[in-house]
């Protein structure tokens, strides 16, 4: 695709795992990339790999494509992005932008944000990516979709190149709650997985070798793919970061909370989380779950 072929461009804000994947995806699409980070490693990796053209600020991405999408830690850091001090909403000097908020939020927070940011000419769609960030960035990831009916309709097409397989849940709110839902049955499995390898370890098993008869068995879970062979290998490089799985956690309990809903297994895998941050640091991939595991007698 030529130069002059290229689509109109799509803003990135927060250029982590999942930002430089849906910036591959959006290049690969044929749309132009423009994207913001406030971490300067970050910006320069997004730059050596040719995802795109750094902008400044939020205020400059916003300015340079109608079509925004976050991609940032946690809930706070999305109404920073959204209504902060040189945020979406300064950016827009009344003309209309579309943000595609991919973060795992607070539910009720976000629906409040998306009714505050309409007012400011702000659509926010949510779009919470379901997969890490290589699944993303082969296609094999699914995103969760609620929002503004006409506003989903005007980037249908942005949606299509960043994740094809989607489902519409609701209304606003909606998205989140179905993610923190998924990500309890996915970090669930995970430590099963973790804690089932380690337990065929002491009994004499080979690891290697047990994955593959748990892979073909009615036990099975897609997890095993993912991170069975660096669970293993003790290979945690990150596909994401496990303190975003230890903040997806907390925020899953913290709703629990809300509901009156207790979760014991959900209070022991956070428990092995937070152990396995303090064992390793918060950089490490959630495969590495495994040590808090092996650690405990």
């Amino acid at each position: 695709m030529t130069a002059h072929e290229r689509k109109a461009a799509v803003g990135i804000i927060g250029l982590g795992f999942v930002g430089t994947a849906v910036a591959e995806r959006l290049n690969a699409a044929g749309y132009d990339v423009v994207g913001y980070d406030v971490n300067a490693w970050k910006r320069d990796r997004f730059a050596a790999r040719g995802g795109g053209h750094l902008k400044p600020s939020i205020v400059e991405v916003g300015r340079s494509a109608s079509s925004i999408v976050i991609a940032v830690f946690d809930t706070e850091q999305v109404i920073d992005v959204v209504e902060g001090p040189g945020g979406l909403v300064e950016a827009t000097d009344g003309a209309p932008l579309t943000a595609l908020c991919t973060s795992t939020c607070e539910p009720d927070a976000l629906a409040t944000l998306a009714r505050r940011a309409a007012n400011a000419a702000v659509s926010l769609i949510e779009f919470p990516i379901v997969g890490n960030s290589e699944q993303l960035q082969r296609g094999e990831a699914i995103a969760l979709v609620a929002g503004d009916a006409d506003a989903i309709a005007g980037v249908e097409q942005v949606m299509d190149a960043i994740c094809p397989r989607r489902f519409a849940v609701g209304h606003p709110g909606d998205a989140a709650r179905a993610k923190l839902a998924i990500n309890l049955v996915l970090q669930l499995n995970r430590s099963a997985l973790a804690e089932g390898l380690v337990f065929a370890a002491r009994l004499g098993l080979d690891p290697a070798a047990f994955l593959k008869i748990l892979s073909a068995s009615p036990a099975r879970s897609d997890v095993m793919e993912t991170k069975g062979e660096k669970m293993i290998q003790g290979d945690y490089s990150p596909q994401s970061h496990i303190a975003q799985t230890l903040k997806d956690a907390r925020l899953i309990l913290e709703e629990a909370r809300r509901v009156g809903q207790p979760l014991p297994l959900m209070e022991i895998n956070t428990a092995l989380l937070a152990a396995t941050v303090e064992l390793g640091g918060p950089e490490r991939d959630s495969s590495a779950v495994i040590e808090a595991i092996r650690e405990r007698k």
